[in-house]
């Protein structure tokens, strides 16, 4: 009986595993992303770059491209606490190695003891490196009048 239960256990693992796509394991990583980006974790979203990463963030006056840019540029953004984030993404999977998830997002949060919103474009190519999914390219810019 033991032995059974094992053998059900491996395999509802292994089919979970064959169920996930490109497409899911790349939406992880962008709700990763949205999780440390509401509890300003730099170090959580760092990680989840990769080391080649391409960066046009909201504020960004040129393209960063070392992750040390990527962690000054996130802790400069997120020193004002604790932010929401709301996206309504699409996604395309180009290869099984490559997924771009791009949309239109809400970010709102306390500024001092101001509180802000401010609606922008997103774009995340999301790609896998070895066994890891990583963010290789992210723009964002703000959305026009």
């Amino acid at each position: 009986m033991h032995r059974l239960l094992i053998a059900v256990a491996l395999f509802a693992s292994l089919c979970s595993t064959a169920i996930a796509g490109p497409r899911e394991e790349a939406l992880q990583v962008v709700e990763k992303w949205s999780k440390a980006f509401t509890e300003s974790d730099v170090d959580g979203m760092v990680k989840l770059y990769a080391p080649d990463a391409l960066f046009f963030g909201t504020s960004s006056k040129a393209l960063l491209t070392k992750p040390d840019e990527i962690r000054k540029y996130f802790e400069r953004a997120l020193s004002t606490g604790r932010v929401d984030r709301k996206l309504d993404s699409s996604v395309m999977v180009l290869s099984d190695t490559v997924v771009v998830v791009t949309g239109l997002e809400i970010v709102t949060g306390v500024r001092g003891e101001k509180p802000f919103s401010g609606t922008g474009r997103v774009t995340f190519v999301v790609a896998k490196r070895g066994s890891d999914w990583q963010v290789a390219h992210f723009h964002r810019s703000r959305l026009p009048n």
